[in-house]
C-alpha cells in the first residue's frame, strides 16, 4: 500500500514530518522547524491543514503540498485548534494581568482560516478547557463563561445566540454528528444537594421539563462525560477526589449511563477498585471499562449495562478501540510494563500479545491497521522514541531519539470517516524487517537454597480468564419497557439504599446547614407591591423544595406521598408565578 499519511514529531530536534507505512522516510515536502520552542501542533479535522507555533509565529500549511498558507505574528501562542469545518482556528496564550492589577487583554483569539483576520478575542483564564466547543457542521459554538454556557451560531461571535444556565454548569459536551446537536451537562453538588448531570436538545433550555434526561449522584468531586458516535447516550465516569474508606489513593469512581430517550442507570462493575478507562465502540451500542484493583479486570457492556464479555483479570489500564470498531486493544501503560493485548471484538478472539515498554502514548492510525506507540517527555525523560505496529503484532518502525534529545508528541495525521474502508481482521503477523520486540522476562529471585530445586509456580493470585457473558440463546433484543422499568427501579432502590446506608454513617445532619445558606446573589425583581412579592418570594420557595423533590426521585429515593402531592402541583404553581410576574 502506498503511503498515505503522515505523522508530525515535535520535540528538541524540531518539528518534522514522517511519511507513514510503509516508508517511515522523513518528509522531504515539508521543511523541518529546527527551532527547540515548538509548543503546538494541530491538524484540521479532515487531516488537510496542519499548523504549528514555534514561539515565534503560528504557521498553517497546507498538508498534500506542504504550501504555506497563513503566518500569524503570536510568538505566545500554546495551545491551536482548528474548527470542524476548518473555518477558524482557535489559538491561546497564558493570561497575565497588567502591572497595576487591572484586567489583562484578551489571550484567546479566533482567526478566520481563509482571510487571517482575527475573528474575536475573549478572556479564558484557565488552560484547561480553554477552546471552544463546535458542532461538527459548525452550526454553532459553545465556551463555559462563569458557570454559564454562552451559545454563537454560524460563526458569529459577537452575538450570544444562547444561553445554558443553572445554579453552577462545571463542564459541558456537545454531542458529534449530525443535527439537532445535543448537550450533556454537569452541576457539582453543593451543601448535601447531589451533583448531577443534564442532557439537552439545542436551543430548549428552559426549564427543568425540557431535558432530554436527568442523573442525579452524590459521589462526585469531578466528571467525566463521554458522548457514543450515534449522540445516543453518554457515559459518565464520577470520581472523588478521596476514598472515605482508604482503600485507594486513586479517589472512588461510578460508571452512569444516560441516554437521550431519558433512561439512566448505574452500571455494576462486578471488581472493587478504581476505574482507570471506560470508551464506546465506534459503532454506538458497546462499551468497554478497565476497573478494578490490580490485576485489573476489563468488560464489555451492551446498551442495557449488561456485561457481554469479560477479558478476565490482567496488568491493564487503559483500552483503545479501532476506528472501525472492530478490533479492541487493552494495555497496561505509565506504571505498568507495556503489554498490549489485541481482540477480535466480533468473534473476542485474541489476535496478538506485543510489548510496548515505557510506552505514555498509543493510538490507532486512521486505517484501522496501525498503531503508534510513543515514549515521550516530560513523562518519562530517558529512551524517548516511537514505534510503529500492525495490529497483529509486527513491529514496522521504531525510532529512538539521541540520548541528549527528548522527544515530545507524536500523531497520526486524521482522516474523516470512510476515507479507509473497514478491513477483514487478520490473525497471521504481517511481514516485518525489525526482530519482534519481546523484552526478555526478568527472572524472579530465588534465595540460594532453592536455586537447584525445580521451580513451583508462586504467583500471588491468579488471573481470572476471559469469558463469553451472553447466555446462550440470548438475543440482543432489548428488555421490554415494563421489564427494564422493574429492573431499573430495583438497581435504583438498592443504590439508594447502600447510599442512604452511607450517608447515615459518615455525615452529620446536613439539612439545617443548607436552610441557613446564603441565598443566590441574582438580582431580585420587585413588582412594587410588598404582598405580592411576598407572595412571588414564596411561590419560588415551593417550586425550588419541588425541584430537590424531583431530583431525590431522579436518584431512586423513594418518595413519601405528601412528597409526590407537592410534586403534582408543580404546574398549578409555576401558571400562579406567571400571573403574578405578568401582573394580572
Amino acid at each position: 500500500s502506498s503511503c498515505f499519511f503522515i505523522l508530525p514529531v515535535r520535540g528538541s530536534e524540531g518539528l518534522y514530518m514522517v511519511n507513514g507505512p510503509p516508508s517511515f522516510t522523513e518528509s522531504t515536502a515539508f521543511q523541518r522547524d529546527s527551532g527547540k520552542n515548538c509548543k503546538a501542533v494541530a491538524f484540521s479535522k479532515d487531516g488537510s491543514l496542519f499548523a504549528w507555533c514555534n514561539g515565534e509565529k503560528v504557521n498553517i500549511v497546507n498538508v498534500t503540498n506542504a504550501e504555506l498558507l497563513r503566518s500569524f505574528d503570536l510568538p505566545k501562542a500554546v495551545c491551536l485548534e482548528f474548527s470542524p469545518k476548518n473555518n477558524v482556528l482557535a489559538t491561546w496564550q497564558a493570561y497575565t494581568t497588567a502591572k497595576d492589577g487591572t484586567a489583562g487583554v484578551p489571550n484567546l483569539q479566533l482567526h478566520d482560516v481563509k482571510t487571517g483576520k482575527c475573528l474575536k478575542s475573549f478572556i479564558q483564564k484557565k488552560m484547561q478547557n480553554w477552546c471552544p466547543c463546535w458542532a461538527d457542521d459548525e452550526s454553532i459554538c459553545a465556551r463555559n463563561v462563569n458557570n454559564e454556557v454562552h451559545f454563537f451560531e454560524n460563526n458569529n461571535f459577537n452575538t450570544i445566540a444562547n444561553k445554558l444556565h443553572l445554579q453552577k454548569v462545571n463542564d459541558f459536551v456537545l454531542s458529534p454528528g449530525a443535527q439537532p446537536t445535543k448537550v450533556a451537562v454537569y452541576v457539582p453538588g453543593s451543601k448535601g444537594a447531589p451533583s448531577f448531570v443534564r442532557l439537552y436538545q439545542y436551543p430548549n433550555f428552559n426549564g427543568p421539563q425540557s431535558a432530554l434526561a436527568n442523573k442525579s449522584f452524590f459521589k462526585a468531586d469531578k466528571v467525566t462525560m463521554l458522548w457514543n458516535k450515534k449522540a445516543t447516550a453518554v457515559l459518565v465516569i464520577a470520581s472523588t477526589e478521596v476514598d472515605k474508606t482508604g482503600a485507594s489513593y486513586y479517589g472512588e469512581q461510578t460508571l452512569h449511563y444516560i441516554a437521550t430517550n431519558g433512561e439512566s442507570a448505574v452500571v455494576q462493575l462486578p471488581k472493587n477498585g478504581p476505574i482507570y478507562d471506560v470508551v464506546w465502540n465506534p459503532n454506538s451500542v458497546e462499551f468497554c471499562a478497565v476497573y478494578g484493583f490490580m490485576p485489573a479486570k476489563a468488560t464489555v457492556f451492551n446498551l442495557k449495562c449488561d456485561p457481554v464479555f469479560d477479558f478476565g483479570t490482567g496488568p491493564r489500564n487503559a483500552a483503545y478501540y479501532s476506528p472501525h470498531g472492530h478490533i479492541l486493544v487493552l494495555a497496561g501503560f505509565g506504571n505498568l510494563r507495556g503489554q498490549m493485548e489485541v481482540w477480535d471484538v466480533k468473534n473476542y478472539k485474541l489476535i496478538s500479545k506485543p510489548v510496548a515498554s515505557d510506552s505514555t502514548y498509543f493510538a490507532w492510525c486512521p486505517d484501522g491497521e496501525h498503531i503508534v506507540t510513543a515514549t515521550c517527555a516530560p513523562r518519562l525523560r530517558v529512551s524517548n522514541g516511537y514505534k510503529i505496529w500492525h495490529y497483529t503484532g509486527s513491529l514496522l518502525h521504531s525510532y529512538e531519539v539521541p540520548s541528549n534529545e527528548e522527544m515530545w508528541q507524536v500523531s497520526w495525521q486524521p482522516f474523516l470517516d470512510g476515507v479507509f474502508p473497514a478491513k477483514a481482521v487478520k490473525y497471521q503477523a504481517v511481514p516485518s524487517e525489525l526482530p519482534s520486540a519481546e523484552p526478555k522476562p526478568a527472572q524472579a529471585y530465588r534465595p540460594p537454597a532453592l536455586r537447584n530445586k525445580p521451580v513451583t509456580s508462586s504467583k500471588l493470585h491468579e488471573d481470572e480468564p476471559p469469558q463469553n457473558m451472553k447466555p446462550p440463546g440470548s438475543s440482543d433484543k432489548p428488555l421490554s419497557k415494563t421489564a427494564l422499568k422493574n429492573q431499573r427501579k430495583h438497581e435504583a432502590k438498592k443504590a439508594a439504599k447502600q447510599e442512604a446506608r452511607a450517608d447515615a454513617n459518615q455525615e452529620p445532619a446536613q439539612s439545617s446547614a443548607s436552610q441557613n445558606a446564603p441565598r443566590s446573589a441574582a438580582p431580585t425583581i420587585t413588582s412594587g407591591d410588598p404582598e405580592v412579592d411576598k407572595k412571588i418570594k414564596n411561590l419560588k420557595k415551593k417550586l425550588k423544595a419541588i425541584e430537590q423533590l424531583k431530583e431525590q426521585a431522579a436518584a431512586g429515593k423513594q418518595l413519601e406521598k405528601n412528597q409526590l402531592e407537592k410534586i403534582q402541583k408543580e404546574s398549578a404553581l409555576l401558571q400562579e408565578l406567571e400571573d403574578l410576574e405578568l401582573g394580572l
